[in-house]
């Protein structure tokens, strides 16, 4: 977001923010804050916007209050989410409080999920040593079983058929 548009967000001037930047410069390194180049900022001002009736090309400019007053010999600062949360935390405006304070919860609450899913990930875990170890188990008493069945199932092909047995039992000498 650029500087204007976050001084009107957290209602203070935008000469005032960029102060307040300035004054807190060491809080803002270059992944949370960065100075527009000159071609950047023409480019956002001079952006073409189709028409989809018409297919006719518009220019449209940035219109809002903060920047007539603006000294265009200078680019405006623009801010990544970081940048943003920092300014929350350098100004001193109603909503840049209640913003800041927003964002600690925020943050609390996002500590409070990592947290459960960090205990939810560990009991995973246990579970799944559990699991492993008993299938390990149950895996060794299966190979023992499947290995006398098939023992069992050699001998049995190896035994004679039953025309060639002998008899046991009564025996009808009689016929």
């Amino acid at each position: 977001m650029l500087d204007f548009d976050l001084s009107e967000l957290y209602q203070v001037e935008t000469k005032r923010l960029n102060q307040q930047v300035k004054r807190n410069i060491d809080r803002f390194p270059e992944e949370f804050m960065f100075r527009l180049t000159q071609e950047e900022w023409d480019n956002m001002r001079s952006q073409f916007v189709t028409a989809s009736t018409n297919a006719i090309s518009m220019r449209s400019q940035i219109a809002t209050a903060s920047q007539k007053k603006r000294n265009i010999m200078v680019t405006p600062y623009a801010f990544t989410e970081h940048g943003v949360t920092m300014l929350a935390s350098i100004l001193r405006s109603e909503t840049a409080v209640k913003m800041n304070i927003a964002v600690v919860k925020a943050f609390i609450a996002y500590r409070k999920k990592v947290v459960q899913h960090q205990e939810l990930s560990e009991k995973l875990e246990q579970l799944r040593l559990e699991l492993f170890s008993r299938f390990g188990e149950y895996d060794m008493q299966l190979s023992r079983i499947y290995d006398v069945i098939e023992n069992l199932l050699d001998e049995k092909a190896e035994q004679k058929s039953w025309n060639d047995r002998e008899l046991i039992g009564f025996k009808n000498e009689g016929k």
